[in-house]
């Protein structure tokens, strides 16, 4: 496994019909090593942390192995590195392969898999597409959400190894696929409550665990 690309960006003004938004979903690939924080990469900034950001969003990575996927289904687009708002684009760290709550060190950085992406407004106005948030969502190719468990440093072609590995674990494409009721395992769907899954996903399951068994919680 391996950083590919590190990609940063600061918040922009973007004109829509009415007016305009402020948004940091346009990142650019930098060279040489970049600092780790607890809640960003050195020279990334989110523009509405009520969303965004944050110790649960801190660092956001996608698979390189997505972007063939996306040149078929986006033909004629120019599709770099951080176009889909990651700050680390990466080979061979796939959906179906970490669980929520793995750790991975990435350079001299620490990372812990906090959930899935969930996508909003802007990846369409970066994609200039009001379709993109229903492909990208259909997909099922969310990337990774991290948190930073210690602060490092890492570049493009860092390696990323396994630090610490969840037993029994609910990965980030299971996550997708229970909150989108492609599977009623109740059992599998008790396990990933219990998973250390952060933010609206979490919510989400929760509600639907309701739906389900008709407890009151979990």
């Amino acid at each position: 496994m391996q950083v590919i690309s590190v990609n940063v960006g600061t918040p922009r003004e973007v004109l829509v019909r009415g007016g305009s938004v402020l948004t940091s979903i346009y990142k650019s690939p930098v060279s040489g090593r970049v600092a780790v924080g607890r809640l960003n990469i050195a020279g990334d900034l989110q523009a509405d942390l009520t969303v965004h950001g944050g110790p649960y969003k801190a660092v956001y990575g996608y698979p390189e192995e997505h972007y063939p996927y996306w040149r078929e289904q986006l033909p004629g687009m120019d599709l770099t590195p951080g176009m889909f708002g990651e700050n680390l684009t990466t080979r061979g760290l796939l959906e179906t392969q970490v669980c929520i709550g793995d750790r991975l060190r990435a350079g001299s950085a620490l990372l812990q898999v906090t959930q899935p992406r969930m996508p909003c407004f802007k990846l369409g106005l970066r994609f200039g597409r009001a379709d993109m948030v229903k492909k990208f969502w259909h997909s099922g190719r969310s990337g990774i959400y991290f948190s930073v468990v210690e602060e490092g440093e890492l570049a493009a072609g860092d390696p990323i190894d396994w630090d610490t590995r969840q037993p029994d674990g609910v990965s980030v494409a299971d996550v997708v696929a229970l909150y989108r009721g492609a599977n009623h395992d109740l059992e599998f769907l008790k396990r990933a409550l219990a998973a250390p899954l952060h933010g609206g996903w979490k919510e989400g399951l929760r509600e639907r665990w309701n739906q389900l068994s008709g407890a009151s919680g979990v």
